[in-house]
């Protein structure tokens, strides 16, 4: 088990890629402790994880609030004793378009929940982190920051994403001498309810079966079908085990080979 005895907070749990890495990571051995705005989401979550509750916990959080994302880092240690890894899901994805048509109020919201919220959580579970001598931040981030998709367009999400890809060569080099690592993973097309939806739609609109929507979005990888959330949610866990001990201020494309760096 590459996380047992460890405790891992994990932002954004509902019922896609959030959910997926709590479940790897309880598989692997680990306790977790959820947060997400929606406490019937993290109820179910959790119950589903492992309905003794022995090795889950949650709290509703926004971390566009530090005083909840202070909360939430206390109920680790309250409950666990410490935080060996946290991974940041959560994430504001709802706004389409670009330049032209942007809304910068809403662009604002993007980047105070993607950005810096992600850094005050991080913030918040630096003491115990520290305290236990050193551990992993995984941040959850998109190739749409590094290569824009043609499909939809998405640029405040991905500016968003790519600062926190900035800030990570930074936080990287700052939490170094404490031997806390921070990583990130840039999903693409990933099969999940979000690109589900997406098909379902497409296909809708179109007239045509969802397989011809779904075989245009991997007639592009390299390997002959899409990423899935549980594949990403593995990724997270060698990231934040002890495997991953020499690796920090990286990014790794999860994406089935549709863009190579």
């Amino acid at each position: 088990m590459l996380l047992r005895n460890k405790t891992v907070v994990i932002s954004g749990v509902g019922a896609g890629l959030g959910h997926q890495v709590a479940a790897a990571c309880v598989r692997e051995g680990a306790s977790v402790v959820l947060g997400a705005r929606t406490e019937a989401n993290l109820a179910k979550s959790a119950a589903q994880l492992d309905p003794s509750g022995a090795r889950t916990a949650w709290r509703a959080t926004d971390i566009g609030d530090e005083t909840q994302c202070a909360a939430l880092a206390e109920l680790a240690v309250e409950r666990f004793g410490g935080i060996d890894a946290v991974v940041h899901v959560a994430a504001l994805d709802s706004l389409f378009g670009g330049l032209r048509d942007a809304d910068f109020d809403f662009w604002h919201r993007v980047v105070d929940v993607n950005l810096l919220g992600t850094l005050r959580m991080t913030r918040a579970c630096l003491p115990s982190l520290t305290a236990r001598g050193g551990g992993s931040v995984v941040v959850i981030g998109t190739q749409s920051s590094v290569a824009a998709p043609s499909q939809v367009q998405q640029a405040a999400y991905a500016a968003s994403k790519g600062g926190l890809v900035s800030a990570m060569y930074s936080l990287a080099r700052e939490l170094g001498p404490d031997r806390i690592r921070v990583n990130t993973v840039q999903p693409g097309w990933m099969w999940g309810p979000p690109v589900q939806a997406y098909v379902r739609f497409q296909a809708q609109s179109e007239g045509v079966p969802e397989a011809e929507v779904l075989a245009r979005l991997t007639e592009r990888m390299a390997l002959p079908e899409l990423a899935t959330e549980a594949d990403v949610a593995e990724t997270v866990v060698f990231l934040a085990s002890d495997r991953a001990r020499a690796i920090t201020g990286q990014s790794l494309l999860v994406n089935a080979g549709e863009l190579m760096r």
